[in-house]
């Protein structure tokens, strides 16, 4: 019996002597940050202001973001230049962001109450492509082309549709 215990003992000290292999865990935070959505307000429309054609010839009026007009062809800019405005937008965010600019790339189609029709096409921006919030905004103005015909049917001239300027957090 002496053995046994003996034994018993050596074996009890022997496995409470062996190295731990005991679980071991550790821990973590889970963190997110929701930042303010971006946002785009219009704040002037697209106005060419006062065009004249030819009879024989059309052409085009190009205008910058800047608002700054230019002619081709046979189209004119009378002195009398009427409302002349490249559309602006408000861009607002995060302070600091940059953000990415999509403009149409289709035509858009402007009609007279005569039901004479133009088209508006090669949209520009300014920034161009990309732009950066300071201050948690930004001015962002756009540009584009009206295509006038030979003879164009004197008349105001509005889209039916707006067209769409949109923007992305980058």
């Amino acid at each position: 019996m002496k053995t046994s215990t003996l034994l018993f003992t050596i074996s009890a000290v022997a496995v409470l002597s062996l190295p731990s292999r005991a679980q071991e865990s550790a821990t973590a935070t889970v963190t997110a940050t929701i930042v303010a959505p971006i946002a785009i307000s219009k704040d002037i429309d697209m106005n060419f202001g006062n065009v004249a054609v030819q009879s024989s010839t059309g052409g085009t009026v190009v205008m910058t973001p800047a608002g700054v007009r230019s002619t081709t062809g046979g189209v004119t800019l009378p002195t009398t230049t009427g409302n002349v405005a490249a559309a602006s937008f408000t861009v607002s965010g995060v302070d600091g962001y940059t953000y990415s600019i999509t403009l149409p790339t289709a035509a858009v189609t402007i009609t007279n109450t005569g039901g004479n029709t133009m088209t508006v096409t090669a949209f520009t921006s300014s920034p161009s492509g990309q732009g950066t919030l300071t201050g948690g905004s930004e001015t962002l103005t756009v540009g584009a082309t009206l295509n006038v015909t030979a003879a164009q049917a004197p008349g105001t001239y509005v889209s039916a549709t707006p067209f769409a300027v949109t923007v992305n957090y980058d």
